[in-house]
């Protein structure tokens, strides 16, 4: 028997010799074929002589041993076809396939934010982005002939029939190539029909393509553990590197998780094994002359320092307010297996700023029953987004961290009158019209009186709407509204950004007091357009997208085009405003958080609802424009002392003066058609064809009764 499976084996050596050495591509087909074939007889042979079957004498003319022979061998061929070759995939199919790739989501510098996929993690790389000694440890553990055989090999192959004939299982013995066409084009399945298939596909394989590119599509397909796939991705799970900076040490460590990536994980039950595992590859990668021995010795002897087993996320409010929009456009199948690549708007920089300010900040209005806050910083230019933080605490889920308050409806307080004196001052009255700031009610029919208040109760009588504006007054706000219509404030608001105002009859005079709920990421915007001079660009939070194939899907500026929403004159007037410390003095203070030394071009509103559920503070130069808003996801109610002043304004200022760190002052420039001119023992701006109405003392509406 010993001598029986010697001679096989050197009339297989013979045969793959001889035939192999053929170069007409018929002939390497046929060579490989019959190999196979040549296999697969053996094997039978095998089963069959180790039978015990009665020996039978048949007497058979040899005419008819012929036909007998034919049909067998026609028997034979079909069966081999049906089996092994119908429906088998094309080889080319590793590169024309739908590969599961992940979708990567980066800031505005190409910082990585987060990754997105489903059951498959995996960013393929090119071979020669890979480093020699990470190639070499993976031949080293799976396939140190690889470059000598043809997609399969005799010596494996034996030693797996071997085995398996005294084990009774099938055993592997596969090469990378054959692990290739297994992982990529067939079933995982173990039986002798699936391994005949991956024997025909590997050649084929090695057919259609170099050396280099199998091992390449190895590296990018091969499992590493869990969802982590491919040689890119294992770097960066368990390095947190690029696969292009791995370290021989490091190299040979992945290299042996293929194997059994579960019994081999460093963050597994037996690191022992992990580490047992890599030094047999590197002692392997000796052996093969790799590596000499001294870098053997030296890479057991390097400190590896891995990464922690938690995917990365950065600025998670803001990656997952990407994440919907993607699935809103692309579908959720391509967003998680599509392998986009998304450029962001957000400056990482910038965000980290914000999150650390939130997170100081926030123990320190525990007394006011403060539990939470959110940011969102615009670049008014443009309107991208530059930082957006939804909560304190994205992964603490028990007090909603992950609820991005950005984007839900609060309640603006008098941040939103902004819009109320938009409309006010492009219907007429200029910033020295004067506004009686005394008791007032309103009676609409159909409603209860309205009578509203200032926030601490007091009435300063005639003012100037500067004055009513820079010091946040109430009354005066609602007296403008109850003039001029709440419908006009609903269109300009549609007009500057908010998109939640669609049912106008729900809305009142309270309106410009903040009882229309809007979301902090919309009031952004409508600063934004103020900042602009008027201009609106629509919120913007990515620049770039493309396919895995490299291919642009979208590139931002191609749709979207600049509108001029306000009178730039009107806009700035505003700024000129909400920048005067000594007009808001009297209500604030004049050094109050709203005050950025060596910065008097900074404009700023503050705003809190009637219930205390919301306090915000906008404000901006050229540059940025900073919302904050400080409340509880609860909805309770903060301390009654909370104000726009000791909430969110610390949050702000703080974050402001971060910005403005080494940055010149940028004073606002006047548009065309306004004029500077004496009023009221000041001088004050107004648009040319109004001038001559100063001062103009505003009366309530006829349509509406005051008493």
């Amino acid at each position: 028997m010993a001598f029986r499976k010697k001679k096989t084996i050197t009339a297989l050596s013979l045969l793959t010799a001889v035939l192999t050495s053929v170069g007409r591509p018929f002939y390497f087909i046929l060579s490989h074929i019959l190999i196979i074939v040549v296999f697969i007889l053996y094997i039978l042979g095998h089963f069959f002589t180790s039978l015990k079957i009665p020996k039978i004498k048949i007497c058979i003319p040899i005419k008819k041993r012929y036909l007998l022979f034919f049909v067998f061998v026609c028997i034979l061929l079909s069966t081999f076809y049906l089996l092994l070759i119908k429906d088998l995939p094309s080889p080319k199919e590793l590169i024309t396939r739908e590969q599961e790739v992940s979708t990567k989501i980066y800031d505005r510098n190409g910082i990585l934010l987060y990754t997105i996929y489903k059951d498959k993690n995996r960013t393929p790389v090119k071979l020669s982005q890979i480093p020699n000694h990470v190639r070499l440890a993976t031949l080293a553990a799976e396939d140190a002939e690889f470059y000598d055989h043809i997609g399969f090999s005799i010596r494996g192959m034996l030693r797996a029939v071997r085995t398996n004939m005294a084990e009774g299982k099938l055993q592997g013995g596969s090469t990378i190539t054959q692990q290739l066409v297994k992982n990529a084009l067939l079933s995982s399945e173990k039986t002798y029909i699936r391994k005949i298939r991956e024997l025909i596909l590997s050649i084929g394989v090695e057919m259609n393509f170099s050396k280099d590119e199998i091992l390449e599509m190895y590296l990018n397909e091969v499992s590493y553990g869990g969802t982590t796939y491919g040689i890119e991705e294992a770097s960066k799970h368990y390095f947190d590197k690029s696969a292009k900076d791995l370290t021989l040490s490091e190299a040979a460590l992945l290299a042996g998780l293929p194997q059994s990536p579960t019994r081999y994980s460093p963050f597994g039950n037996n690191p022992d094994l992990t580490f047992s595992r890599q030094r047999e590859i590197l002692h392997l990668m000796k052996i093969n002359r790799y590596i000499t021995l001294e870098e053997e010795e030296g890479a057991k002897l390097e400190r590896i320092t891995f990464a922690s087993d938690r995917q990365q996320i950065l600025a998670p409010h803001f990656v997952m307010y990407i994440k919907e929009k993607l699935i809103e456009e692309y579908g959720e199948e391509v967003v998680q297996k599509g392998g986009l690549t998304v450029k962001t708007t957000l400056d990482l920089n910038i965000q980290t700023l914000a999150e650390k300010v939130v997170e100081e900040e926030l123990l320190k209005l525990k007394n006011l029953n403060v539990g939470n806050a959110a940011v969102v910083i615009l670049n008014p230019k443009n309107e991208e987004v530059l930082a957006m933080v939804g909560s304190k605490n994205y992964f603490d889920t028990a007090s909603g961290g992950n609820v991005n308050v950005t984007t839900r409806l609060r309640q603006p307080g008098s941040s939103i009158k902004v819009i109320n004196y938009a409309v006010a001052l492009s219907n007429g009255l200029t910033l020295a019209s004067t506004i009686d700031d005394s008791p007032v009610t309103f009676n609409v029919p159909g409603q209860q009186p309205y009578s509203p208040k200032n926030y601490d109760g007091e009435f300063k009588g005639k003012i100037t709407v500067r004055q009513a504006l820079a010091q946040s007054r109430n009354i005066p706000a609602v007296k403008i509204l109850a003039s001029l219509g709440v419908k006009k404030m609903i269109e300009m608001g549609q007009k500057m950004g908010i998109t939640t105002w669609n049912e106008p009859s729900r809305f009142g005079l309270s309106l410009t007091l903040g009882g229309g709920e809007v979301k902090l990421l919309e009031l952004a915007e409508v600063y934004s357009v103020i900042a602009n001079y008027g201009v609106r660009n629509d919120i913007k939070s990515i620049t770039e997208i493309k396919n895995y194939k490299n291919k642009i899907l979208y590139t931002q500026g191609r749709f979207e085009e600049e509108k001029l929403d306000l009178d730039p004159r009107i806009a700035f007037l505003l700024i000129d405003v909400l920048k005067d410390n000594i007009a808001r003095a009297p209500a604030f203070g004049s050094n109050s958080m709203l005050f950025i030394p060596d910065h008097p071009e900074v404009a700023v509103k503050t705003g809190t609802s009637n219930d205390l559920k919301d306090n915000l503070t906008i404000g901006f130069n050229k540059n940025y424009v900073v919302a904050v808003w400080v409340g509880n996801n609860d909805g309770s109610p903060m301390s009654r002392i909370a104000s726009g002043i000791t909430g969110a304004a610390p949050i702000w200022n703080k974050i402001m003066r971060g910005l403005l760190i080494n940055q010149p002052v940028e004073e606002w420039i006047p548009p065309k058609g306004l004029v500077y001119k004496e009023c009221y023992s000041r001088k004050e701006w107004f648009l040319e064809e109004k001038q001559l109405n100063c001062p103009k003392i505003l009366e309530p509406s006829a349509q509406i009764s005051v008493e």
